[in-house]
């Protein structure tokens, strides 16, 4: 089996959207790696970086220069009380909601927000 052991988000302000994240779902940083172009926190059962845009060259990436949505971010919690809960944190923290908690036709609770970068992703509970 495969594990996903990292999922990275480009940024212009690594600090501002590790602060963000790391406060929303009280992740602890992985200090060890932390550095210039990088921050990493522990989830549940990945971890979770933001790599400034100096990490393109050392990764010999190219950065995306066209709009989009191509990556969407999922993090699971216990409960729809906790989805809602995380939701109204989230905008307090300079999230905006795309679309509000709403029960899904596979049986899931979740809501779609925007990270003050605009990135989308989703809080879920399986239900």
């Amino acid at each position: 089996m495969v594990a996903l052991a990292y999922t990275n988000i480009f940024t212009a302000d690594i600090d501002r959207l590790a602060e963000f994240y790391g406060t929303l779902f009280d992740l602890a940083e992985i200090t060890e790696s932390r550095s210039p172009i990088f921050r990493g926190f522990i989830t549940e059962c990945s971890s979770i970086g933001f790599s400034a845009p100096d990490a393109y060259d050392l990764l010999g990436l190219e950065p995306q220069t066209t709009a989009g949505d191509r990556v969407l971010q999922t993090f699971d919690v216990g409960s729809e009380a906790e989805v809602r809960e995380l939701t109204a944190r989230a905008t307090k923290l300079g999230a905006a909601i795309v679309k509000e908690p709403f029960a899904t036709y596979y049986g899931w609770f979740q809501a779609v927000l925007r990270d003050p970068d605009g990135n989308a992703f989703r809080i879920n509970s399986r239900g």
